[in-house]
């Protein structure tokens, strides 16, 4: 499904001369295919697939607003324009609250051990793609002090 949008989109700003969002949804399904293609799926890309790839690209343009020299002021708009047109694709991420709720719920026995590593290996592989995982591990050592 949102790989149509993806296309649908794309179609939409070359009708409508709309170059950086062109770019950024063409970039986005190009990464989309080789991911496909990596793992051997190329016809029946799944859902989680196309998610973790717009992740991936948002947290690239997101390194990219970062690292970029403040005088490059025209560089740092292009950026912040496709982050934006990628984070309208990317799901939804948990906020603070929300992780902190979700751990102390699902793994209160696994937080109960005050091990932080132990807590990250139980915890990340369920909120994969839910979460960043700098905000998860700020919440786990916030949970564990």
């Amino acid at each position: 499904y949102k790989r149509q949008a993806l296309r649908k989109d794309m179609v939409a700003a070359m009708k409508a001369k709309d170059k950086v969002t062109k770019e950024a949804v063409s970039a986005l399904i190009a990464a989309v295919k080789k991911a496909a293609i990596d793992e051997g799926c190329r016809d029946d890309i799944k859902g989680e697939l196309v998610d973790k790839v717009i992740l991936k690209e948002l947290k690239t343009a997101k390194e990219q607003i970062d690292t970029c020299p403040a005088e490059r002021t025209d560089l740092k708009e292009e950026y912040q324009a496709r982050y934006d047109i990628i984070a309208k694709y990317a799901p939804k991420q948990m906020d603070e609250a929300e992780i902190k709720a979700y751990i102390e719920e699902k793994f209160a026995d696994v937080l109960a051990t005050g091990n932080k590593g132990q807590i990250m290996k139980t915890v990340m592989p369920h909120l994969k793609g839910k979460a960043d995982g700098k905000v998860i591990n700020e919440v786990i050592t916030e949970l564990t002090k």
